[in-house]
């Protein structure tokens, strides 16, 4: 099992994760492996998708590394835990999903935007920080975040793609979060296997040019 010690060590072995947004899963085991056979080893789910607990399950059952995004309560906090959940990602500071977390032993990724909330966060028990929305101050402002705190493991989320993800990595994110251009709803929801392995290959090769 995951644990919060170990995932920031997991995130820096593999650095992006896949944001999953879509009204309809086709196989959620067959997402995982493709995202896997691309490049891309930890999947993030969301409770923006109907049923999400129960693709979660099944990918989980499957091996997959996957976690859930937009936890918003303790009560779905209990939920993807119970599901599989490997760790749980908010938008902003949310101390009851922190709090469910850590009772299960699992990391939590809050989300924060400026400084305080980086320390809130951090003050939450947070294995990492997604600062959200990235796009609203590019990727040096992850450099200036390290300034006071130079330790603090930081995850680059919202309008992360293949044309400045390298540059996120190269300004002291940890890791990125790769969206809709990876994991297109369409390509989801039909069952895209060879179309979502090619995205996220391509993706990972851009953190390389």
């Amino acid at each position: 099992m995951t644990t919060p010690l170990s995932f920031p060590a997991e995130l820096t072995a593999s650095p992006v994760i896949a944001v999953v947004r879509a009204p309809h899963i086709a196989d959620a085991p067959a997402l995982c492996a493709a995202l896997a056979e691309g490049g891309i080893h930890h999947v993030e789910f969301t409770f923006t998708t109907p049923d999400v607990t129960r693709h979660l399950a099944q990918a989980a059952a499957s091996g997959a590394h996957v976690g859930i995004g937009t936890v918003l309560t303790r009560r779905q906090a209990e939920l993807a835990i119970e599901a599989g959940a490997r760790f749980l990602v908010t938008p902003g500071c949310r101390p009851e999903v922190a709090e469910a977390a850590h009772e299960a032993g699992l990391p939590a990724v809050l989300g924060a935007l400026t400084p305080t909330e980086v320390a809130q966060a951090v003050d939450l028990g947070a294995a990492a920080v997604k600062i959200f929305p990235a796009s609203g101050f590019g990727p040096r402002y992850l450099k200036e975040l390290h300034g006071p705190y130079p330790d603090i493991p930081l995850v680059a989320s919202g309008g992360v793609n293949a044309a400045n993800a390298a540059e996120y990595l190269a300004h002291g994110a940890l890791a990125v979060c790769a969206g809709t251009e990876v994991v297109p709803p369409t390509a989801v929801a039909e069952g895209n296997r060879d179309e979502i392995t090619h995205r996220a290959a391509a993706f990972m090769d851009s953190l390389t040019r």
